[in-house]
C-alpha cells in the first residue's frame, strides 16, 4: 500500500517543480562590477578593454629599467633626474604638470657598527656584496646602507636575546618563560608583524637596542631560487625600510597628520 503512495507524491512533486520553472520569466545575466550600476557595466569595461590594448609591455620595462638604473631614494640627485623626466612625459602627454617640493625628515646614519663581543669575536659587514648579474649593485658610493630610517641613535653593549618575530606574543611567552630582556639586545626576524612594532615593543620591555634580520625560512632559500637564479632573497641580501611607529604616525614626522608628500 506503500508503493502507490510514494509514487504519486513524487509525480506531484515534480508537477510542482516543473509548473514552478516554467512560471519563472527568464531572466538576463548582466555582469556585476562594483561601484557602477548594471547600466554602466558595459561601458566601464569597454573602457577598461580599450586601456589595457594600449598598454605596450615593452615601453613599462623599458621605463622601470630607466627609472631604477641608479640608486633613487629621497633627496638623492638620480630621485631628482627621474622626477623631471616624469615631468617631461607628463608635459608631453598634454598634462599640466609641475614638480612641488617638500622638506621632510630623513634621517641617515653616519656610522654603523654591529659586533659580537663574546663567546667569540665576530663584526658584521653590513654591506651587500656585487653581484656580476645586476650593474646596479656596484653603485655603492650612491646606495643607501643597510639600515631602517628613524632608528633611535646610540651605542650599547649588551647581552643578546633571541625573541622570534619580536611582537607582544612573543613577549608573552617569554614572561611565562621567566625571561626578561630589560637591559639587553634583543634579536627578532622580519614577519609576524609590521617591522616598526619589533624596536616600539622591545623598548616598552626594557631592551636597550633590537637588531632584526631576514630568516631565509621565510624570505631566502627555503622559499624558491634566490636572486639572480630566482625571485627570492639572496643570502647577503638585505631588507632596508623604516621603523616608525607608522600605525599611529604615518607619513613624514614633521608634519604628523597631514599628507606632506
Amino acid at each position: 500500500m506503500k508503493f502507490p503512495w510514494m509514487c504519486c507524491s513524487l509525480l506531484a512533486i515534480a508537477l510542482t517543480q516543473t509548473i514552478s520553472a516554467q512560471s519563472k520569466p527568464e531572466q538576463t545575466t548582466t555582469p556585476s562590477l562594483l561601484g557602477y550600476s548594471s547600466q554602466a557595466v558595459s561601458a566601464q569595461k569597454d573602457w577598461e578593454k580599450k586601456f589595457q590594448d594600449g598598454i605596450v609591455p615593452d615601453n613599462i620595462r623599458e621605463n622601470m629599467r630607466r627609472l631604477s638604473a641608479r640608486p633613487h631614494h629621497v633627496g638623492s640627485p638620480y630621485d631628482k633626474d627621474n622626477a623631471e623626466w616624469i615631468l617631461s612625459k607628463f608635459k608631453d602627454w598634454g598634462f599640466d604638470a609641475r614638480i612641488e617640493t617638500f622638506n621632510v625628515l630623513f634621517p641617515t646614519p653616519k656610522e654603523r657598527i654591529a659586533e659580537l663581543l663574546a663567546p667569540t669575536k665576530f663584526r658584521a659587514k653590513l654591506q651587500e656584496p656585487v653581484l656580476p648579474s645586476d650593474p646596479t649593485s656596484g653603485q655603492t658610493a650612491e646606495q643607501l646602507p643597510t639600515y631602517n630610517a628613524y632608528s633611535a641613535d646610540g651605542d650599547v653593549t649588551a647581552p643578546l636575546i633571541y625573541v622570534n618575530h619580536g611582537v607582544r606574543e612573543d613577549y608573552e611567552q617569554l614572561d611565562r618563560l621567566g625571561i626578561s630582556v630589560t637591559g639587553a639586545i634583543v634579536i627578532a626576524r622580519y614577519g609576524g608583524g609590521w617591522r616598526g612594532i619589533k624596536p616600539k615593543v622591545a623598548a616598552e620591555h626594557g631592551a636597550v637596542g633590537c637588531l632584526i634580520y631576514s630568516d631565509p625560512n621565510e624570505d631566502g632559500f627555503k622559499q624558491g631560487e634566490t636572486f639572480p637564479a630566482g625571485a627570492w632573497r639572496p643570502r647577503d641580501g638585505v631588507q632596508r625600510g623604516s621603523v616608525a611607529d607608522d600605525p599611529i604616525y604615518p607619513g613624514d614626522p614633521l608634519t604628523p597628520g597631514v599628507g606632506g608628500a
